[in-house]
């Protein structure tokens, strides 16, 4: 470096402006050179991981992608993109959709709620959670979690407790597509569009497409929604789900993708009133960058993304105290929901997994009467051959007697067989 810095301040001492120039452009070019090849080569040489980045697909990558697809086609003819409303058009133009859609689960059942329930109560069987944040305000706090399974990508959990909030206000913000983008609290999401939905439960086939860094190309998410309830709680389950919207370059499809959400009331650290409400969330997704990177780079914005939600939920009731606001179609939908129990639901899970533990157990101590039973049948065959042999060598009577010895010999260790 003092050898660079050495030669720089000599080009420099020149007394005319030309021999300056021709210097410095004889000095740069090795390095320009040099660092052409290296992107030459770096290009010609570029890792998968590098090309999923920057939005490319080789022609292995591009044949399974279809493959998938129409694996996926074949999984979920029910998923058929209805027309759709995004976030540019009118509310008075909702199209009315198809009446066998009313009954539609849109790929999100009750086994989903169940999952979200152990993640809540902590009994899904994962690593542990080490945590990874921990701030608070005056108005609010917010606390996170990691774990890192050995398949997969890392998860994520978090807490966040708002003052003066209720969860049904919560529960619309998160759900309202169109104030994300209007208020911009959530400035990832460039753009949606509803593919479908069920009027009956509330469920919601979704279409997101969402920002990256600049050295990756935007991603886009084809998710279902829908919200249970549990005394005042709501289970809010976002997870990408089979369909058969085409694919693109660009944006590139993330398939696996888990968000889901428990929002219910809790006590005010100001007065211990039921005035405050948390947000339980879960998250993890294939974003298909690297996992160390990816953890890299969650970690660094993480806290710049999650303190723009607490000035987009107060912009939100205040938005929704105007008696002249309208909802959006995506908050009138989270206003449909499924009842159930929380903990009759817990319980059979827990019944179940006892139930299958103990059918487990059962199983292996058949396995093993019937390894019992086979030694044991064995061993009086063993004794009494054993003993016809003794008897026969101790007894000189002929060939007769020891023929008849070993015959009788032979008929018990018949019966010992079928003990």
């Amino acid at each position: 470096m003092a050898v660079i810095l050495n030669c720089l301040i000599e080009i420099l001492k020149k007394p005319a402006i030309g021999e300056i120039f021709s210097e410095l452009v004889i000095f740069f070019a090795p390095l320009w050179i040099a660092l052409a090849v290296g992107l030459f080569v770096g290009w010609a040489w570029r890792p998968n991981w590098a090309v999923e980045c920057l939005g490319f697909q080789s022609s292995e990558s591009i044949a399974a992608d279809s493959n998938e697809e129409k694996n996926k086609m074949g999984l979920s003819a029910n998923f058929n993109p209805l027309r759709s409303r995004d976030s540019t058009m009118n509310e008075k133009a909702i199209v009315l959709r198809n009446p066998e859609s009313q009954k539609k689960e849109l790929a999100i059942t009750e086994a989903d709620l169940g999952h979200l329930c152990r993640l809540v109560e902590e009994k899904d069987g994962g690593p542990t959670w080490h945590k990874m944040m921990d701030k608070s305000l005056p108005t609010w706090s917010y606390q996170a979690w990691r774990r890192d399974p050995e398949v997969g990508s890392s998860q994520y959990r978090s807490s966040t407790v708002f003052e003066d909030a209720t969860a049904e206000i919560v529960r619309d913000f998160f759900w309202d597509d169109e104030f994300r983008i209007k208020n911009g609290w959530d400035d990832m999401l460039l753009q949606y569009e509803t593919l479908d939905e069920c009027t009956s439960t509330g469920t919601m086939l979704v279409k997101w497409v969402r920002k990256f860094p600049f050295f990756c190309s935007d991603r886009d998410y084809i998710i279902g929604r829908r919200i249970w309830n549990s005394n005042g709680a709501y289970y809010c389950v976002t997870k990408g789900v089979p369909n058969n919207v085409p694919r693109h370059n660009k944006p590139r499809r993330v398939d696996i993708y888990y968000s889901s959400w428990c929002i219910r009331p809790v006590e005010s650290k100001r007065d211990g009133r039921m005035t405050a409400c948390q947000v339980l969330l879960f998250h993890h997704e294939e974003m298909g960058i690297p996992k160390e990177i990816a953890k890299i780079g969650i970690r660094q914005g993480m806290w710049g993304c999650v303190r723009r939600i607490e000035p987009g939920l107060r912009a939100y009731q205040i938005f929704r105290s105007n008696p002249e606001s309208s909802l959006s179609r995506s908050a009138e939908l989270a206003n449909i929901y499924t009842k159930f129990d929380a903990k009759q639901l817990i319980l059979n899970d827990e019944k179940k997994v006892d139930e299958e533990k103990n059918n487990n157990d059962s199983m292996e101590i058949v396995e093993e009467g019937k390894k019992e039973r086979q030694i044991l049948g064995n061993v009086p065959k063993v004794l009494v051959i054993g003993g016809a042999v003794a008897l026969a060598c101790t007894i000189d009577h002929g060939l007769v007697t020891k023929a008849v010895i070993f015959g009788v010999a032979r008929q018990f260790a018949r019966i010992g067989r079928r003990l």
